[in-house]
């Protein structure tokens, strides 16, 4: 499999009059919800695993998703050369694991006992909510981070939704984590 070089998506100050600035970039974002993942990946040299909020869906047909990862994370290295990576989907139930891969200078598999490899070698987490093995498509470089782009392949479910139900999804919001449910429902 082969994937596109990276593209690069620089955005010079000098092409425009103004510009937030990162604490402002922030404070704007911080109001805005994201659900929760923790991707992982292993390039041939041990598996990494990090905390995502920026995992969306871009279309069901083909079955793509994309997400972004700072150049600063310490899983950065390997993901921009994993072919493949597992994309979990978490719900409260999760949220241990969602801490794990935000966490820095710890070892994600430390407890062989969480996680295992599926029979194509990546490493995926168990009794996670859902998760999402995909083919990586696609690296685009912006700013200090690399959107990737990647077309799901395998799937499985644990704990699933039915439709109009509110479940127990995890997302984080002004720097702390929420569960979604019954009680935060505002359309009856």
């Amino acid at each position: 499999m082969t994937t596109s070089p990276a593209a690069r998506i620089d955005a010079p100050e000098h092409q425009f009059s103004s510009s937030l600035s990162a604490d402002e970039f922030k404070a704007l974002f911080r109001g805005h919800p994201g659900g929760v993942a923790v991707i992982t990946a292993d390039a041939g040299d041990g598996p990494v695993a990090l905390t995502a909020t920026s995992v969306s869906s871009v279309s069901a047909d083909p079955p793509l998703l994309i997400f972004s990862i700072s150049s600063l994370s310490s899983s950065s290295d390997v993901l921009s050369r994993a072919e493949t990576i597992v994309v979990h989907l978490l719900d409260a139930h999760d949220l241990e694991l969602a801490r794990l891969g935000a966490t820095s200078g710890v070892d994600r598999f430390a407890d062989t006992d969480r996680w295992s490899r599926l029979v194509t070698g990546e490493p995926v987490y168990h009794d996670v909510r859902a998760w999402v093995r995909c083919a990586v498509i696609g690296r685009m470089d912006a700013g200090g981070s690399t959107v990737i782009a990647a077309h799901a392949l395998q799937s499985q479910v644990v704990r699933d939704v039915a439709p109009g139900e509110p479940g127990d999804a995890l997302v984080y919001h002004n720097r702390t984590w929420h569960r979604l449910g019954e009680h935060s429902r505002i359309d009856a």
